[in-house]
């Protein structure tokens, strides 16, 4: 679709919706006329349109938390964009990560962030890490450490290796589940976050599984 095919409405604005590339969170969700999407284009930096200043602004040129786009995507109806891209750091005014925190359930008071269901797992995860009463399983293997955690993850890479080859697709999905799991419990050991793999999954797109191996290959080499 091209730019003259989207339905700018009577101020000539698109209605933004903004996604992170990698765990598929909704960020925001602004505004852009005409020129805010050009810029959006040629620079890969979020810009949007301000309808109570009526101005074009670049996201973060005050705070620094920014928006880089790696892909704009129109609805249907052309009347609606997706910025597709990655922010660094806080994307709502109010500092949290996204704008989308406020719960409407009846008798919510804890405000917590929209994420897709690979997010609320971690963000689970993580929770029960820093609970010192928790009694969980994912608390017993984080508290063995590393050589627990490694035996589970190679005792269920062995049963869905075999759930591949001999099993039903519903025990292969279950045996899925159970090797990304106790994978997940091994990042939150290593603090480390489970978008720093979707990212690299990332990277790899358009890249042959031969390159990354031997893209691999090579850095592990012995040097001379």
């Amino acid at each position: 679709m091209k730019l003259d095919e989207l339905k700018w409405d009577e101020r000539g604005l698109v209605t933004v919706v903004v996604q992170d590339v990698a765990t598929g969170e909704i960020r925001m969700l602004a505004h852009a006329n005409r020129e805010a999407v050009e810029n959006t284009l040629s620079t890969g930096e979020a810009h949007f349109y301000s309808r109570s200043r009526r101005a074009q602004w670049k996201k973060g040129e005050s705070s620094g938390h920014t928006i880089r786009v790696d892909e704009i995507v129109a609805d249907c109806d052309g009347d609606a964009v997706l910025y597709l891209g990655e922010a660094t750091g806080p994307s709502c005014h109010t500092l949290e990560e996204t704008c989308f925190f406020e719960r409407l359930d009846a008798g919510a008071a804890k405000k917590e962030p929209a994420l897709p269901i690979l997010g609320r797992l971690e963000r689970e995860l993580n929770a029960r890490r820093d609970s010192s009463g928790d009694k969980s399983y994912t608390r017993y293997l984080l508290d063995r450490g590393a050589p627990k955690i490694g035996e589970k993850i190679r005792e269920e890479a062995g049963e869905l290796a075999e759930a591949i080859a001999n099993e039903s697709d519903e025990r292969v999905v279950s045996e899925f589940a159970d090797l990304f799991y106790h994978a997940l419990v091994g990042l939150i050991h290593r603090g480390i976050p489970l978008r720093a793999v979707l990212a690299e999954l990332g990277r790899r797109f358009g890249r042959s599984g031969h390159e990354e191996k031997a893209s691999r290959s090579e850095l592990n080499a012995p040097k001379g």
